[in-house]
């Protein structure tokens, strides 16, 4: 593998754009693997300079786990990274300051999501494909901070809007300035609402993000929960997007929407309007890709302990590989009201997702299908959460079973490289060891009197 950095690094592009933002200072900021956005402020004449000369990083963002504890031993080096240009944009807290985003150089690159996902980008185009994208997330406000969490460990939750409903007038009209804030701080970043609403349970909104071309989508998603976190800290409130809160209350999805469209013609290629259920071979073949590999990858988009908790019966989450035309129970639903708005909407990922990776394996999955013109299972109009799957279309029930998967995929590592996929299931079997190690509440009053 070459050690060239797959970006371009154009510094006269990058010097363009912060003259426009009139930029004093830039905020250079890499994904680790939990897609936590990890950022140093520097001057504008060094951010010029480490665009023209290269940035360096430690890599200690692939050799520690969640809680920030290394364990990949080492002697944990600055590594060579190029800042891509093409990122920047408005720094939303301050005046004449701009974001970017950089990534490692390769080889030691192709452990970042963010990287897989750019290059699944650019095999679409390969292949006559633009991919056209956007996330939608679930997150709940907490009237905590971080001092008063810890203070209480964590329990005894205070959650925001308390008599909160499901598309609840009341509620978005009570908080409408709260919100509005919000929507300002995504604009100031380009990235585009397309609505925001109530959703079911406590303090829970939903945003979905307005589709954009190409990897603008995951990381306009990525910038999305990194700085409404921001936002709501500095309106002392929490947003949370854990999978599962509460076993009282509902699960927090992350859903994905993705098409294609001709790059030749700009028409979308899922549609076929003489087809019986609207869908052309192409649409077929990717949905037989992301049905098939679903399992064996899950741990990609599903890369939390928590996120196996929402993935159970009754808890508005798939539990195993499926798909439907309009159908909210299948793991992949056609959303096909329109030829021109035809797309796969992917129902896994939880809100706590890392949208690069997210992006990186349905897309991933969805052209290799179409690479081997895979044939989807028959599509399924029934409740899923009633019906018994295949046993080849189960989910891995823990994070433990699904790293275990991941690393048994021979199409995984065909799709991504060793290096990502072995990465990637190191760090969750990691982090599973470190749940398995703790002593929780529920089992202290479970079994401490009676065993």
């Amino acid at each position: 593998m070459s050690s060239k950095n797959t970006r371009d690094n154009d510094p006269p592009a990058f010097d363009a754009a912060l003259s426009d933002l009139g930029a004093e200072h830039v905020h250079i900021g890499l994904f680790d693997a939990d897609g936590v956005f990890r950022h140093k402020k520097v001057g504008v004449d060094k951010a010029r300079k480490l665009a023209a000369k290269g940035y360096q990083f430690c890599d200690v963002l692939y050799n520690w786990d969640t809680a920030e504890e290394p364990y990949g031993g080492g002697a944990y080096i600055d590594r060579p990274a190029s800042i891509d240009p093409s990122s920047v944009r408005p720094y939303p807290f301050a005046d004449n300051e701009a974001v970017c985003l950089a990534d490692f150089d390769e080889p030691y690159g192709e452990r970042s999501a963010r990287l897989q996902a750019k290059r699944q980008v650019e095999k679409a185009r390969e292949m006559g494909f633009t991919v056209h994208s956007a996330f939608e997330f679930e997150f709940m406000l907490l009237n905590e901070t971080p001092e008063s969490l810890r203070a209480k460990d964590f329990h005894d939750i205070d959650h925001f809007a308390q008599g909160n409903r499901t598309y609840s007038l009341q509620s978005a009209a009570l908080h409408d300035d709260l919100l509005a804030g919000l929507e300002e701080t995504m604009a100031a970043l380009d990235i585009e609402l397309d609505a925001i609403h109530t959703e079911l349970g406590p303090g829970t909104f939903e945003a979905p993000l307005s589709h954009a071309e190409g990897l603008k989508a995951p990381d306009d998603a990525a910038l999305f929960k990194n700085f409404a976190k921001a936002y709501f800290l500095r309106q002392d409130l929490m947003a949370a997007f854990l999978s599962k809160m509460s076993p009282d209350l509902p699960g927090q999805s992350g859903h994905f929407h993705l098409s294609l469209r001709g790059i030749e013609t700009g028409a979308p290629v899922f549609a076929d309007a003489k087809a019986p259920d609207g869908l052309s071979p192409t649409a077929r073949h990717f949905i037989g890709g992301l049905v098939t590999l679903m399992p064996e990858m899950l741990a990609l988009c599903s890369h939390t302990v928590n996120a196996y908790k929402r993935m159970v019966p009754g808890a508005w989450a798939p539990t195993y590989a499926s798909w439907g035309v309009q159908n909210r129970t299948a793991a992949a639903r056609v959303i096909n009201d329109t030829a021109e708005a035809t797309r796969v909407e992917f129902r896994v990922p939880s809100a706590d997702t890392n949208p690069h990776a997210a992006f990186a394996m349905c897309l991933g999955a969805g052209l290799w299908g179409i690479e081997n013109a895979v044939e989807p299972p028959p599509a399924t109009d029934a409740d899923c959460y009633a019906s018994e799957p295949a046993d080849h279309a189960r989910f891995p029930g823990t994070l433990g079973e699904a790293a275990a998967r991941l690393a048994a995929s021979e199409a995984a590592r065909q799709i991504f490289g060793d290096v990502f996929i072995d990465t990637v299931a190191t760090m969750r079997r990691h982090e599973e060891a470190a749940y398995r190690r703790h002593v929780s509440s529920w089992e202290l009053g479970r079994y401490l009197e009676v065993v």
